[in-house]
């Protein structure tokens, strides 16, 4: 079974930062990507930024040259480096981990349980 455990969520002002981590563990495939996801009452979940196996990155237009996302731990751990927060940063912040089983081809992903990010004035 796959968990993935965040921490680093809380409360900051704007222009203040946060630094989230997940880390996962059980028995999963080496090919993977892990990534950040945020969700706001009443709106659809949407991707902050994600780093695939092989270190390439992508970001959301709104958080590119502010938020940072790096893997560690041989590639088990995550974390999220949040700079220059915005009162719009406010949200849920969910790890994900996903890939492709390589014998299927099938997709599969775990989610993390979410911690909360608030941005306030």
């Amino acid at each position: 079974q796959v968990q993935l455990v965040e921490s680093g969520g809380g409360s900051v002002q704007p222009g203040g930062s946060l630094r989230l981590s997940c880390a996962a563990s059980g028995a999963f495939f080496s090919n993977y990507s892990m990534g950040w996801y945020r969700q706001t009452q009443g709106e659809e979940r949407e991707k902050v930024a994600t780093i695939s196996n092989s270190g390439t990155t992508e970001y959301a237009d709104s958080v590119k040259g502010r938020f940072t996302i790096s893997r560690i731990s041989a590639g088990n751990s995550v974390t999220l480096q949040m700079n220059s927060l915005k009162s719009e940063d406010t949200a849920v912040y969910y790890c994900k981990l996903d890939g492709v089983l390589p014998q299927t081809g099938s997709d599969f992903w775990y989610w993390g349980q979410g911690t909360q990010v608030t941005v306030f004035s």
